[in-house]
């Protein structure tokens, strides 16, 4: 079965003209903003930004990364969300999925009455919306499938998806119209990469550098096809065939991705499709891209510029579904620091024993964490981090370490 071509960019402008279709705020920004600034924000990162992003207390000195937390596209969302509560007191407001990747937040919004869409094996219900609802899609986006469901139900949908998703959306449909096959570098199941790759005709998800190389080789040499099938069985299109889907190709990629990987493989697969058809043929089978979120790679160069300094510890805070902070994570480790994934302050259980996320497990406890003497330990966040959450784990670990 070959996928369906669908004009979602018509549909897509259709649905910006809908009465019940809210892209923007509702007026209500000021008290919005007031209310996120009592919630997430902390006196005490304004003072360490203030003081060239260091802070010294007893024997530990923290080096805070110039560029953490909350984005940009981050703040938009919730700050969109809190204004549909205002705007809609009465009505039942839904969500479809969390809105950012931080429990503080996804919290609060249920205790605002924002109910999640429930999940029954693996699925979404979205029977439970009825009309005169209102729907909110997160800052991650949501599927052409599930949109154009709840446009069926009379329900009002605000959008609060993060432009620079949809940047990539619109970098897909254009594959999609020029027929061209989206390579998408991100987790096949991670929300945004679900909503992408429903704009696509036809995709395949890599998850990584080893991946795309696996996929270029098959360009190159072919291989076996049904290797290749199962391989990719969950991160593909309907009917997807290697030996026909990938002569013309296109690369998009999550957001949140590690910035280096995702250059690293559009950079492959424009060498591989000018070495299997030449040079003077690569514009017909290779579009280029450029759908790096700025604030995904301000980070990762802030966590760059922190890793040179010479830390002994490391401390990444950020949801442990957080694919932006696994990746500052990732390159903590890369470094060969020792560093530890947390989603707050209370992960510090003691002087000797952390609970922490490793990359790619479960999470996990470990004895001797914190170092003995004079340490300097490098703090950052990912992008659905408020301030809030940074400081307590600042100041939870100088009240451990100095006592």
């Amino acid at each position: 079965m070959e996928s369906t071509y669908i004009d979602t960019q018509s549909w897509r402008r259709d649905l910006q003209k809908s009465e019940l279709y809210h892209r923007r705020g509702f007026g209500h920004g000021e008290e919005a903003e007031a209310t996120m600034v009592s919630e997430y924000q902390s006196p005490l990162i304004q003072q360490i930004r203030a003081q060239d992003y260091l802070y010294s207390d007893g024997r530990v000195t923290i080096h805070l990364a110039e560029s953490f937390g909350f984005c940009w596209g981050v703040e938009r969302a919730v700050a969109m969300a809190y204004e549909t509560r205002a705007q809609f007191p009465t009505q039942k407001l839904w969500i479809t999925n969390e809105i950012i990747h931080n429990p503080l937040v996804n919290d609060r919004l249920r205790e605002m009455e924002v109910n999640f869409i429930p999940v029954h094996n693996g699925g979404k219900d979205f029977s439970v919306v009825g009309a005169g609802e209102v729907v909110i899609l997160p800052a991650f986006g949501a599927s052409y499938q599930e949109i154009s469901y709840l446009q069926t139900t009379g329900a009002t949908i605000v959008d609060t998806t993060c432009p620079w998703v949809s940047k990539v959306w619109n970098r897909v449909e254009k594959h999609k119209k020029a027929d061209y096959t989206s390579i998408i570098h991100g987790k096949y199941n991670h929300e945004e990469t679900i909503a992408t790759s429903s704009y696509a005709k036809t995709y395949l998800v890599v998850l990584n550098l080893q991946e795309a190389e696996y996929v270029a080789n098959y360009i190159l040499q072919g291989g076996d096809r049904e290797e290749f099938l199962r391989k990719f069985a969950k991160a593909m299109s309907p009917g997807f065939d290697p030996d026909r889907d990938l002569d013309r190709i296109g690369v998009a990629n999550q957001t949140t991705m590690l910035k280096s990987e995702t250059e690293a493989i559009g950079k492959l697969f424009e060498r591989t499709m000018m070495q299997k058809f030449g040079v003077e043929a690569l514009n017909e089978h290779f579009l280029a891209f450029n759908t790096i979120c700025d604030a995904t790679q301000e980070r990762q160069d802030a966590m760059i510029n922190l890793l040179e300094k010479d830390l002994d510890l490391m401390i990444v805070i950020g949801g442990f579904n957080s694919s932006n902070t696994t990746h500052l994570q990732e390159m903590a480790k890369e470094k060969g620091l020792a560093s530890f994934h947390i989603d707050g302050a209370h992960r510090l259980l003691s002087r000797t024993v952390i609970e922490y996320k490793p990359l790619h497990k479960e999470v996990t406890q470990t004895m001797g964490w914190l170092p003995q003497g004079e340490i300097q330990v490098g703090v950052t966040s990912g992008a659905s981090t408020p301030d809030r959450v940074v400081e307590e784990v600042i100041l939870r670990l100088l009240a451990l370490a100095n006592s």
